[in-house]
């Protein structure tokens, strides 16, 4: 059974606010979402942040890869100016002030692993040990539902984050399934499948569920893609049409 919430504000707040902010955050509790998905990745001196890209200058305003600056470095550089006027204030969040408003709001996080080539292991580990630090209780009282989902299209990533902190679950992110995704998924002791929708199929869909894995799909925005998949009997998807499918879809 998937105890996770089944529509997700894909970044944060989709297409309505600049992605991995605090502003999309924000936007996707108006619009009555509490759970998000967003992606964390490490400074150059292995300080967590908030953003997608290894390489700066599409939603940060700045120049050359991640693991060239520190972390209070670019979490002064500007997240939000590209997006709109009204947002030129917003920072590269860190990951420990972007966990505590997520728990402080009561927002499900499924939390993106997303290294920087050749820091796969460590971005897996860090991740995985800040997340476990804040959610001890959640993890003592054995239930899932209370606890986030880390997932990653990196192996090692994964597998670091299992032995840093084998308690939380973890999910395996595949563009497309191929051949061995059940046996890639359960070398990593996954709990869910996530993969692209637009390469999914209802037999592919159908297998996954029949192996016993959750799965997950990103990131639709079209209404009638998201009842077909659903229909399939994909567990949830995440979203940047935050306004056109809303947290209770069906």
């Amino acid at each position: 059974m998937w105890p996770y919430p089944r529509i997700v504000a894909h970044r944060g707040g989709g297409t309505l606010a600049p992605e991995n902010t605090f502003a999309a955050l924000r936007c996707g509790l108006a619009y009555g979402f509490h759970a998000v998905e967003f992606d964390v990745m490490l400074a150059g001196d292995g300080v967590a942040v908030v953003m997608h890209d290894d390489i700066l200058g599409r939603s940060v305003a700045g120049v050359g890869a991640v693991g060239q600056h520190s972390g209070a470095a670019l979490t002064a550089m500007n997240a939000g100016a590209w997006f709109g006027p009204e947002f030129a204030a917003e920072t590269v969040p860190g990951f420990g002030p972007f966990l505590d408003f997520c728990q402080e709001q009561g927002i499900w996080m499924n939390i993106e692993i997303k290294p920087a080539p050749g820091c796969e292991a460590e971005t897996g580990r860090v991740v995985a040990a800040l997340t476990r630090a804040r959610f001890g209780a959640a993890i003592a009282a054995g239930d899932p539902a209370g606890l986030p989902l880390l997932s990653s299209f990196s192996a090692l990533a994964l597998a670091a984050a299992r032995e840093a902190a084998p308690d939380l679950p973890r999910a395996l992110l595949l563009d497309d399934l191929g051949s061995d995704w059940e046996e890639q998924a359960r070398a990593l002791g996954a709990v869910a499948v996530h993969t692209n929708h637009k390469h999914l199929t209802a037999a592919l869909a159908r297998a996954v569920k029949a192996a016993g894995f959750g799965l997950f799909c990103y990131t639709v925005n079209e209404p009638a893609r998201a009842r077909a998949i659903l229909d399939w009997g994909v567990d949830g998807f995440c979203t940047d049409r935050i306004d056109l499918i809303g947290p209770a879809f069906v």
